[in-house]
This record gives C-alpha cells, structure tokens and sequence, in this order.
C-alpha cells in the first residue's frame, strides 16, 4: 500500500548507507486530507434550547418581551448545558436553568422557580424535537446531557403558608 492510502501510518525508509531506519516524514506531509483528529470539544444544547424558547415554550407575539429576555440570558451565559423547567406536563415554561454534568448541580439563571435543583426534587424529564418542535417524555429517572427540560414535584409549586395567628377575643 502507498502512503497515501493509509495516512495514520508511519512508513519508515532505510538509509542503505549508514543502515539506520528513518521514518519518512515526506510521506506524512504529503497528506492533504480532513484531520482525522479533533480536539475535544464540549458538547452544548444552547441551539436547541433557543429553539425550544422560541418556537415553542415562549413562541409569539404576546411572549416577545420575556422571549427576548431569556434569550440575552442564555447568550451571556457560559455553561455549556441549559435546562427549561416546566410547571406540570402541559409544558409552561417557567424557568431557565444551567445544568452542570461533572457535578450534576442545576442552577437557575433565569425565571420562576427554586434557586437550586435536587435530584429528589424532579418529576419528569423531556427531550425537545426540533423537527415536531415538541417536546417528549424521557422514561428516565436521572438528570444528563440528553435532557433538554423537565418538571419538579407538584408539592414543590405549593407556597410556603405562614401561620396566622387566630383572635381569641371575643
């Protein structure tokens, strides 16, 4: 085989003079094509989730203010994995969240909801479709980078009642 069929391959060449074994680094430089490696790369859902945002969470007129709101939000903001809490399973967005796979916290940048999210607070998972511009259920159970939105527990929505004392005189 040539060395231009197998580009990942070292050929070597022998100098018959001073019997040493070289490799050739002619042939490796002689390679034009695509690199076969790439740098790593962290994967990010920002496209999907301003999609999302726009074409079906906050999609309208009506929604303009707080849409372009989110959006500017989600733009300045430098983690890699975002999150959409909904209210309940009609899909009402309600905040915007960053997701942080090493450590497995979610944050809210933006909106209404708890400032921290626990595993044991999280009801349902979804994964947004571009194509339907819908959102699905995931039968899952845990929290990573495939999940674009999800739901907490409806007991989580209830406010927090602050006891009022009663009168007693009559």
């Amino acid at each position: 085989t040539s060395p231009k069929a197998l580009p990942y391959v070292r050929f070597f060449t022998r100098d018959w003079d001073s019997g040493s074994t070289a490799s050739s680094i002619a042939s490796l430089a002689e390679y034009t094509g695509s690199k076969l490696f790439k740098g790593l790369s962290t994967k990010s859902n920002k496209t999907i989730i301003h999609n999302a945002i726009s074409y079906c969470c906050l999609a309208g007129k009506v929604n303009e203010p707080q849409k372009n709101q989110i959006l500017k939000e989600l733009e300045n903001t430098e983690s890699n994995h975002m999150m959409i809490l909904f209210r309940d399973a009609s899909c009402k967005f309600r905040a915007l969240y960053s997701y942080f796979p090493d450590t497995e916290e979610i944050h809210r940048l933006t909106g209404i909801g708890p400032k921290c999210i626990g595993k044991k607070m999280i009801g349902k998972l979804y994964k947004y479709s571009s194509v339907r511009k819908q959102f699905t259920v995931i039968p899952a159970r845990t929290v990573s980078v495939s999940v674009d939105a999800f739901t907490i527990h409806n007991h989580l929505w209830q406010p927090k009642r602050v006891a009022v004392p009663k009168n007693t005189a009559k």
